[in-house]
């Protein structure tokens, strides 16, 4: 193994495990192109974890989002409607059964909440940082270090760590074209050391691509800025990142749509006069039947998008107290305001257009702190900390009007003056977490892992218009144990195995959670509703024998005080949902990845998971009658099979990349009575770096395809929830996957 690896094989892998944050001060020596790794499989771990490091990220067209990066690893599943993996309303991770909102994400050790569309209580890592930016994803598929700042991690946790600023100054831009008018680019001046022992670098991100169906854009733009100090032997780090994100939506799908109107159908955008007619058509205005092969007033709307705006900031203090003790500190803010816009048919705009845009307008003003204190004591590591964190939510519906001659507003702007507010809310959550942990090597072949966290969550919701729903609700355990050990065969071969319980805590929010209820159903389920738990067990092997590196793991989860929330009527139409503890779930798997290092130029990477879960229970209603027989089937969204590899050449200057993932059948409805079938994708990459004169130097020429062979397919599904039946096919929860696309980059260092 080359240095590099054996930095952040093991090294890096410890650290985030003891703290996200320190991940921030660990240098990881440079290395040729041909040297980098892209897999890391957490030699020394004594849980399941993998990472992916920035020249895996690099391999994907830029803007691409870095969960798209982890979708290799053992027991990831990711899908999303677009080439970048992106666009939020269809981005979905899962992680052994788990959806992404039952799992944990942090950046530097600053949570992102369960970065679900419209999150509550955090943001995507496609605002929160340009991909470029990246240093190392980390996945821990079963259980996040007890230090994670996280009340979802349910399933595991997902761990982002920025880059360092350079030691030398220089300067890097990136250059983007492609499919669907795709342009981005990408600007980054790092100051290099200076005498001070200050390091900066501040970049800037363009990035604008028409939808690939349909009308409409999807646009960003990013602003990036991180500053490293020394202080002694310690240092402080700060970084401010910015975000504005426009993004038109692809309409949902039915099995049955699909059938009708095939993959390609979208909304009506642009087309003004079709969007009147239908609406005009379902309130009664002209007694027609729908135009084409329009069926219902659902099957396409004008058009609808999502609007964010983030600005977050954390500063982070690194100090050895002692030769024995080490202090890390971080402190962090986020404000986020959002706009989700529907042009619906089922509001009228009064004296204008048979139709309204429809707003669900979020606001996050959140800060919070994260600290922990490690001792090395004889052969003990010993960590503590806490993590505390306010978060202020606003939450509202409204209307906005429309004319009838033409739109009069735009959907990628931020909408002012409504007719109407259906809803508006405050929420308040309070969070804080303790946890301590013990490392003892009890020799040198053996090193044990015990330690507890201990949660404690309130949620307190005040009404400001519509229907009254006050009142608070807490989710605590006060002791969530996690052990673990590390046998060490030989220097090549590992056996680690842990055991993790974990708890998710109330969701915030009108849309999900305890309070989209009624204020009746609020008060019948405050003092009864349990919070979602999970228990896990894992066992593995680790193996680094020559060309051949890799993990073999099996794993079971019980997941117990499931909570259903079932909603009437069209998805989009956002009807009330109840919610109830439904039973437990049971999930059994195995996962094996491996690199082959065949020449010191080619390489293969490949991953393969089984993942049975199923549900224990029937869920009944109050009178105790089974409302939905779920009993043993299979958790929505939880392909058995998961299959990926990769073919990965590098001589130094011309590199390319081939791979391809399976996704097994998934399900959509609770009773398996609908589904979509298993798809295969395929993508290469293809570049090479110049050299030679001062102008070459530095200078990299990169092209991408993605789903190479135009496959039609299903990506995601659940995009407006998951129902218990659909024997019609009826249910619009699925969008297509994007066809094949084309990008070219050109990059260069200074």
């Amino acid at each position: 193994m080359n240095h590099r690896q054996l930095i952040t094989g093991t090294a890096l892998a410890t650290l985030l495990a003891v703290s996200p944050a320190l991940a921030q001060t660990t240098e990881v020596a440079e290395a040729s192109p041909l040297l980098e790794e892209i897999i890391v499989y957490g030699r020394g771990e004594a849980r399941q974890v993998q990472g992916v490091t920035a020249a895996a990220i690099a391999l994907e067209a830029p803007g691409t989002s870095p969960l798209k990066a982890i979708e290799n690893l053992p027991g990831v599943s990711f899908q999303s409607a677009d080439p970048f993996g992106a666009y939020e309303w269809s981005t979905r991770i899962t992680i052994r059964g788990f959806n992404q909102n039952q799992l944990g994400f942090t950046l530097d050790g600053v949570p992102l909440g369960d970065m679900s569309y419209g999150n509550h209580n955090g943001l995507h890592i496609s605002r929160a940082i340009s991909s470029e930016n990246i240093d190392q994803v980390t996945v821990a598929q079963g259980a996040g270090s007890l230090a994670t700042a996280s009340t979802s991690n349910l399933g595991g946790t997902v761990q982002f760590t920025s880059r360092r600023p350079a030691k030398e100054a220089g300067a890097y831009v990136a250059g983007t074209f492609g499919s669907e008018n795709t342009g981005r680019g990408f600007v980054r001046l790092d100051t290099g050391e200076l005498s001070t022992g200050t390091s900066a670098y501040v970049s800037y991100t363009r990035q604008n691509a028409d939808k690939w169906k349909g009308d409409g854009v999807q646009k960003q733009d990013q602003l990036n800025f991180k500053v490293v100090q020394t202080v002694g032997e310690g240092e402080i780090s700060a970084w401010v990142n910015w975000s504005d994100r426009a993004e038109n939506d692809y309409q949902d799908l039915s099995k049955e749509m699909i059938g009708r109107l095939g993959y390609d159908w979208d909304n009506f955008a642009k087309d003004w006069a079709t969007a009147l007619r239908v609406a005009d058509i379902y309130n009664g205005n002209i007694r027609a039947a729908f135009p084409g092969k329009i069926t219902s007033v659902d099957d396409a709307y004008y058009d609808a998008s999502g609007l964010r705006e983030d600005t977050i900031a954390a500063v982070n203090f690194t100090y050895p107290l002692t030769d024995a003790l080490k202090l890390d500190v971080t402190g962090y803010g986020h404000k986020n305001d959002g706009q989700g816009l529907w042009f619906t048919p089922y509001v009228v705009t009064p004296g204008g257009a048979p139709m309204s845009i429809r707003t669900t307008e979020y606001g996050i003003e959140r800060f919070g702190g994260v600290g922990q204190l490690t001792a090395e004591i004889g052969d003990h590591t010993i960590s503590g900390g806490v993590w505390f964190e306010q978060n202020d939510f606003a939450h509202a519906r409204r209307f906005y009007g429309l004319n009838r001659a033409s739109p009069g507003r735009s959907s990628t702007q931020f909408q002012r003056g409504a007719f109407f507010t259906q809803w508006q809310y405050d929420f308040d959550t309070e969070t804080r977490q303790f946890n301590l942990s013990d490392s003892w090597k009890v020799m040198d072949a053996l090193t044990l892992t015990a330690g507890f966290k201990s949660v404690k969550v309130e949620n307190t919701a005040k009404t400001l218009v519509g229907p009254v729903k006050n009142g608070t609700i807490k989710a605590e355990d006060n002791f969530l144990p996690q052990a673990g050990f590390v046998y060490e065969l030989s220097d090549e071969h590992q056996i680690f195995g842990s055991y993790a319980e974990n708890i998710r805590t109330f969701e915030s929010s009108n849309t999900a959670g305890p309070f989209s209820t009624t204020q009746d159903g609020f008060n019948a389920i405050r003092n009864s509703l349990e919070p979602e738990t999970s228990r896990t067990i894992e066992l593995g092997w680790r193996f680094n024998a020559g060309i051949v590196k890799g993990v073999v793991a099996a794993y079971d989860v019980q997941f117990d005080d499931r909570l259903l929330a079932l909603t009437l009527g069209p998805g989009i139409v956002g009807n009330p949902s109840a919610l109830q503890n439904v039973g437990g779930v049971s999930t059994r798997g195995i996962e094996a990845g491996a690199t082959v290092d065949v020449t010191d130029a080619v390489s293969i990477v490949a991953s393969y998971t089984y993942n049975d879960s199923s549900y224990d229970d029937n869920v009944r209603g109050a009178n105790g009658a089974v409302t939905a027989a779920t009993d043993g089937k299979t958790v929505v969204n939880s392909p058995k099979n998961l299959l990926r590899g990769e073919l990965k050449y590098d001589d130094g200057n011309l590199y390319a990349s081939a791979s391809a993932a399976y996704t097994g059948k998934r399900y959509y409805t609770y009773l398996n009575d609908a589904s979509v079938e298993g798809y295969t994708l395929a993508e290469i990459s293809v570049g090479y770096r110049f050299e030679g004169n001062a102008w070459l130097e530095g200078t990299e020429l990169q092209a991408n395809v993605t789903n190479l062979f135009d496959k039609e397919y299903v990506s995601t599904i659940g995009s407006n929830g998951f129902t218990n039946s659909d024997p019609t096919g009826t249910s619009q929860t699925l969008l297509a996957g994007a066809p094949r696309q084309f990008f070219v980059s050109l990059k260069k260092q200074f």
